[in-house]
Parts: structure tokens; sequence; C-alpha cells
């Protein structure tokens, strides 16, 4: 989860189209204004949108008015996918509104962190939606960013907030992201929450 100024929130555990059912909200809440979805998602739990496209529209609709935000002309295989979420929502009049990653920004943000010891084959959403709200943002406060397999007090955790399904091997460097995203918190440049979020105390009642 990441959260950027007082107007707009950015979930992180949005990435890729996940649940938002009422047995998570306790944990990643249900403020959402912008979700990521990887052309992956689309050919994997979509079927490319090539057959009937009801399954997905249906599934979109838990969104509301979010931004759908896809890297669509980051890889050639990526571009039919987004453009037919695109023309799909766009048809069917659906509140979504879906929007193109700048391949140039993806680009310029992978160097950036490859210069400062980030070595993997594709950054994870995380850290680019981390990165674009830094340079949008005053006050940017990030949650779920842990990414071993256990926490704080040595309990296992999922990889997912709803799964546990784990990146291909080399694909991503999470440790590392985290050891960067840790660093930003230290000195300041935002803040991360790695214990449970608990609920503000209740005012007293006159």
């Amino acid at each position: 989860m990441l959260i950027v100024s007082h107007l707009m929130s950015i979930e992180r555990e949005r990435c890729n189209l996940p649940p938002l059912s009422s047995e998570y909200t306790k944990d990643v809440g249900s403020k959402s204004h912008l979700v990521t979805a990887n052309p992956s998602i689309i050919r994997q739990r979509f079927q490319n949108l090539l057959w009937s496209r009801k399954t997905f529209v249906d599934n979109m609709k838990i969104y509301n008015h979010s931004y759908i935000y896809m890297p669509a002309f980051s890889m050639k295989t990526g571009t039919e996918p987004s453009l037919r979420v695109y023309y799909t929502l766009s048809d069917v009049g659906a509140n979504q509104t879906v929007l193109f990653a700048n391949p140039n920004f993806l680009r310029s943000i992978g160097k950036f962190w490859k210069s400062r010891g980030i070595h993997a084959k594709r950054l994870s959403t995380g850290l680019f939606l981390v990165s674009a709200a830094l340079g949008l943002c005053e006050d940017v406060a990030i949650y779920g960013f842990w990414p071993f397999s256990v926490n704080m007090h040595e309990q296992p955790i999922s990889h997912h907030y709803y799964d546990n399904v784990l990146p291909f091997s080399g694909f991503h460097a999470m440790p590392e992201e985290f050891l960067q995203l840790w660093y930003l918190h230290k000195i300041g440049a935002l803040r991360m929450q790695l214990d449970p979020c608990e609920d503000p105390p209740l005012q007293p009642t006159s």
C-alpha cells in the first residue's frame, strides 16, 4: 500500500488486479484510486480477452472509479493485451479509466535504481509506483513492502496478502528494493510502516 498526500491513495497491494473482498479490508483497507494490471495477468486470468469478456468486466467493477495503470509499451508482448483492456472497458462504458505508462519513464526509473545497486531483470511494480509518487507528492507513506517470508516477530507471512505466489527466480530483487526504501525512510524521504497498522484510539464522548 502506498499513500500519497491527502488527496489520492495508491494501493501497493492493488497491483495486478487483486481481490478486494471484505476479508482483507482490516489489513489493506478499501480505498483505491489507482490499480496496476500487468499484461501477463490479462493473459493468465482472462485469456487475453480473446473470448468472452464478461468475466473481466465483472471483475473490474469492484475497483469502482479507479485508474487502471498498464505498462502497454514496455514490451511488445504487452501492447495487444493492454489495448484490449482499454477497448473492452471503453466499449461497455465502465467506470474505470485506463492509463498507459510512459516507456521512457519506466526505462529511466530502471536505470536510476540499477545505478543504486538494484540488479534484477525488472523492478517490481511497487517500486515503480513509489518512484512516481516521490516525484509528484510531498508526503509518501508505504505499507506492505516487507520482502521476507517471516515478519519481524519470526511469524510466517505470505508473499501477497491474498496468495503466496512468488515471482520467477531472479526476476525481481525484492530484498535489494527493500533496503533502498528503508534508506529513504531513514533519511525522511518517505515513511515506511512495518508493524501492523492500528486503529486510532476512540475519543471519549461527553
